[in-house]
């Protein structure tokens, strides 16, 4: 099979490595817009499932993206100001590494096992692709392709309310970071996670009213930075916050964008990734999703004799695989939207729910007959246990 795939990120470049695994035989090309080692963002994070998952599929990447990742298994938070931080409780272990470093570590293991890749080449229509028996749009939020049949694939896209900043900075969280700051203007706070031994990233959001303001709206990027190191100065510990990513592309405020599409697929042509689907930023299930995307996508090739039927398995299979963290991520994307509702808690509350942001009853029960109920529960739970450990007489 002749394969050609456009958008040299995660999910079209594992694509390429599990399509050439499970057949040698098959001619696929990768086209990438940016040179190569360059790419946007930072770093990406990752669970335990995800690292298995890898393991199981292509244990030589697996190995090279595990060797080159950072691990924390402690989550914390300061909230109105508290020093020292909070611990979150019972959160699950993560990872981080730096996305030029997942690509570099991805296109080394396809080239090793006979992928082309063709990088500053921009691909904007099939006309473009001659003789490929199948054309996989990797190229994110923002595909060509998949805009030109965004009728016929019922694209939808839904724009989140608050305004989010992705930086860099030289400051090493030890533990996933947490931090919400009042401002005269209002709340606004910061995730922060570590990627590499010298960076970690950061990601700074805040309601609209509060981002105008502060003056965001107005300021440029040199004095945007500057009020927020001064805004986060306890948690930067004295260091600057990176706007400009290794791809020469300057920090711009934006506002999440959730992309849906009705089908995944179109004559010969089929949707991955950021391509097909966006979930917010605040689940970090961008990257998992991406390699899931791609496995799926080379098992219904392989299991089903022809494409339309392959395609047809893959959308059902994928889009009811992803719809619970779609729905997750657009309830957590909610609770920092209604930040304020539950910004006045003690800290203890205000952590308590915001491990619960997924929760789709959280909104509409007041926030602290919520806490209580589900502290109520817990205890039940614990009380249960115990009970359970006991045993039964016989």
């Amino acid at each position: 099979m002749k394969v050609d795939c456009v958008g040299g990120g995660p999910a079209s470049l594992y694509f390429a490595v599990l399509m050439k695994r499970a057949d040698p035989s098959h001619d696929i090309t990768v086209y990438e817009r940016y040179p190569e080692g360059s790419t946007y963002g930072w770093g990406v994070t990752y669970w335990d499932d995800l690292y298995n998952n890898l393991h199981s599929a292509d244990p030589e990447s697996a190995r090279a993206i595990g060797d080159d990742s950072v691990r924390w298994d402690t989550w914390v938070a300061r909230v109105h100001g508290y020093r020292p931080p909070c611990l979150v409780e019972s959160w699950d272990v993560g990872f981080g590494i730096s996305r030029s470093r997942l690509l570099a570590i991805l296109a080394d293991r396809a080239r090793s096992l006979g992928v082309r890749i063709e990088y500053e080449r921009e691909i904007t229509s099939e006309e473009e692709l001659t003789g490929a028996d199948l054309i996989v749009a990797g190229d994110g939020i923002n595909s060509a392709l998949r805009q030109r049949h965004a009728g016929h694939l019922g694209t939808e896209v839904a724009v989140g309310r608050n305004a989010y900043l992705w930086l860099g900075t030289t400051k090493v969280f030890d533990s996933f970071i947490f931090a919400f700051i009042e401002t005269p203007h209002g709340w606004i706070w910061f995730y922060g996670y570590r990627y590499s031994n010298e960076h970690s990233t950061c990601i700074i959001e805040c309601l609209p009213e509060t981002w105008a303001a502060l003056g965001f709206d107005q300021a440029n990027e040199a004095d945007s930075l500057a009020l927020l190191e001064k805004l986060f100065a306890d948690i930067l510990d004295g260091h600057p916050l990176i706007g400009q990513d290794n791809a020469g592309e300057s920090a711009r405020w934006l506002n999440f964008r959730t992309l849906t599409n009705e089908r995944w697929h179109y004559g010969n042509l089929v949707l991955i990734g950021d391509a097909a689907h966006t979930t917010h930023y605040s689940v970090g299930a961008g990257t998992a999703l991406a390699f899931g995307d791609a496995a799926c996508l080379v098992y219904a090739l392989h299991a089903k004799p022809q494409l339309e039927p392959a395609l047809e398995f893959y959308e059902r299979e994928r889009q009811a695989e992803i719809r619970p963290m779609q729905k997750a991520a657009r309830n957590s994307a909610r609770w920092y939207e209604s930040l304020p509702r539950y910004a006045n808690l003690p800290s203890e509350q205000l952590l308590a729910l915001l491990a619960q942001r997924h929760s789709a009853l959280l909104p509409y029960v007041p926030p602290r007959l919520y806490y209580r109920f589900n502290q109520a529960l817990k205890h039940a739970a614990w009380l249960w246990s115990k009970i359970a450990s006991r045993g039964t007489p016989g």
